[in-house]
């Protein structure tokens, strides 16, 4: 068997799948991190260094490349892995265990991958193609020009509308990493009956914190709580 057909096997989708999503997981705490700095109350003063740190390194720029090939082979093996399994189920059961066989999210992963991947575009329009090409609002820090992204989350948060697409995506990424983080990792060999409760227990706490951390930030924008 070729490297190609090794890797376009089954088997070899779901190990791409896990080490693309691992890659996502790390990506999400960094993301969720730079993002919290909104919280300081300074006016947006260490967000936007911490942002134009990331957009102005060499090494990040470089990193934020392989970053967009992660998210699109992770999209196209996921889709792929859904119609190759639905092709393989064929008829329905004939009894429905619903939940007692599994999670109706882990079911649902293709749905909630799609309703991810939509709201990655709007959140690319928001802010990615404005700090990389169309520009934004710019501030000066400590006599340096910087690109405001403060102020464009803010300006982007007034609309309720944008708040409750942004809050629905993070619950169905929620749901979704709830799947992911346990299956990327047993994937890769880490599953041991000692350790699947302490695996579930931190998959389900990092999904959980993570998205809601997300969730918060546009939430506090729209009520005016970060200033």
């Amino acid at each position: 068997m070729t490297f190609k057909e090794a890797l376009s096997s089954s088997v070899g989708r779901k190990l791409v799948m896990a080490l693309s999503g691992i890659f996502l997981i790390l990506f999400l705490v960094v993301h969720a991190g730079i993002n919290a700095c909104i919280w300081a109350m300074d006016g947006g003063v260490m967000f936007n260094k911490a942002a134009h740190f990331m957009g102005s390194t060499v090494l990040i720029r470089i990193l934020e490349v392989g970053l967009f090939v992660f998210f699109f082979v992770h999209i196209i093996q996921g889709l792929q892995l859904e119609a190759y399994n639905r092709s393989k189920r064929g008829t329905s059961y004939a009894v429905d265990y619903g939940n007692r066989g599994s999670k109706w999210y882990s079911r649902s992963m293709g749905l909630l991958g799609t309703i991810i991947l939509i709201f990655l575009i709007v959140h690319w329009v928001h802010f990615w193609i404005p700090s990389r090409f169309t520009g934004t609002p710019m501030t000066m820090i400590d006599g340096k020009e910087h690109h405001d992204m403060f102020v464009l989350m803010q300006e982007t948060f007034k609309h309720l509308w944008v708040v409750i697409l942004y809050v629905l995506a993070c619950i169905s990424l929620c749901y979704h990493l709830m799947h992911g983080f346990q299956s990327a990792f047993r994937t890769i060999g880490v599953h041991n009956k000692r350790y699947n409760a302490l695996l579930t227990t931190a998959g389900i706490g990092y999904s959980v914190v993570v998205s809601a951390a997300f969730a918060a930030m546009p939430i506090t924008m729209y009520l005016g709580w970060v200033k």
